[in-house]
């Protein structure tokens, strides 16, 4: 099939290298998709960075990424619900179907699962193949700027709707951009007031735009109080923990209602403690641990959302770049002044200068 440029993570150390990568080769159930645009995930960042989680799960050298929109290309000799031309997305578990998890409609947690990007090849490249049972397609009228942003999406409607939502108070904790989806998501679906809570004075005024009705800056004040305040002393119904952070982990549980739903996407460094009795038991606290989609319903909840333009993501696109530009991307990444970063892998699909902040003006394409 010959080579590719794609970015790849050589070496179990910071940084990564774009370097002339063979093109993946097209499985009898795969498809070969050509990857018109991109998006940095938090996952991206532990990779790009190597911190203890990346060193226990990364599988190295792998060009890595997993958010992504394309065209397909090539469909293997037993591939019969995809065509060439297809617009797609994927989902990112590659899951064993086989097993007790998979069969009883809980695959998101399959204990046999491959992560595309992150224990398998990813797709921060020219190309990428995926499982033809993981293929999501895309409405053509959906611009690529947008369709790569459905996986983290997923998380955040998974998150949001793992429990009655309409009416509630509600407080995303950690205005990343999952956080920020968050916001959106829970707006859409009838929340009652939504609370967004951060230190990054940034991010929570990306919050306000996405519908939070109230924003919460920790550093300056006590999340905690400030949750009481805006719930008339009752604390949030809904606590949606998107940070990872110890003391908010904690903080959302102490901010919750009695009888309140505590969902946790955020992942934590280390060990979390918590008086259970006082912050679990006596309250009645219902609490979800939420990973990736459940597999497919999510994807379908999140389709209805954003094909019927229930939800507006493009405020949350700040900044767009070319995958040759990645260190400058990261960096950005990682300072945390931005929302999404988005890159475009060919020049048809890029709408922006190099590293232009597009929030407020971004124009979309669909071709």
């Amino acid at each position: 099939m010959g080579t590719m440029i794609g970015l790849v993570k050589e070496k179990r150390a910071f940084g990564a290298v774009l370097k002339e990568v063979p093109v993946p080769v097209c499985g009898p159930d795969e498809v070969l998709v050509r990857v018109k645009t991109t998006s940095i995930c938090g996952t991206d960042l532990h990779i790009y960075q190597w911190d203890a989680w990346a060193e226990q799960t990364v599988v190295t050298p792998n060009v890595f990424g997993h958010e992504f929109a394309g065209v397909v290309e090539a469909v293997g000799s037993r591939v019969t619900n995809v065509k060439l031309g297809d617009r797609i997305s994927a989902e990112g578990h590659i899951v064993c179907g086989v097993c007790k998890a998979c069969r009883t409609g809980n695959a998101h947690v399959c204990p046999n699962t491959k992560s595309f990007g992150i224990t398998a090849p990813g797709c921060f490249g020219d190309y990428a193949v995926v499982k033809a049972t993981n293929v999501i397609h895309n409405d053509p009228q959906l611009p690529f700027e947008l369709a790569c942003l459905q996986d983290p999406l997923g998380n955040a409607v998974q998150t949001v709707l793992s429990g009655d939502i309409v009416g509630k108070s509600v407080a995303v904790i950690g205005t990343g951009p999952i956080g920020l989806m968050a916001v959106a998501v829970a707006k859409a679906c009838g929340a009652g007031t939504v609370m967004a809570v951060d230190v990054n004075a940034y991010r929570l005024g990306l919050a306000r735009t996405m519908g939070a009705d109230v924003t919460i800056n920790s550093k300056e004040t006590s999340m905690v109080q400030a949750i009481m305040e805006h719930t008339g002393g009752e604390g949030a119904e809904v606590v949606l923990e998107m940070s990872g952070h110890p003391d908010a982990i904690r903080g959302g549980f102490e901010a919750a209602a009695p009888a309140a739903r505590v969902s946790l996407l955020g992942i934590p460094t280390r060990e979390v403690s918590l008086d259970l009795s006082r912050h679990i038991i006596f309250k009645g606290i219902r609490v979800e641990g939420i990973t990736g989609r459940r597999m497919y319903q999510t994807w379908y909840q999140l389709k209805g959302l954003l094909d019927r333009a229930r939800i507006d993501l493009k405020p949350l696109i700040t900044h767009t770049f070319t995958l040759d530009q990645y260190e400058e991307a990261f960096a950005l990444a990682a300072s945390g002044q931005c929302g999404k970063i988005v890159f475009h892998h060919n020049t048809d699909t890029q709408t922006t200068n190099k590293g232009e902040l597009v929030h407020g003006q971004l124009e979309l394409t669909a071709g």
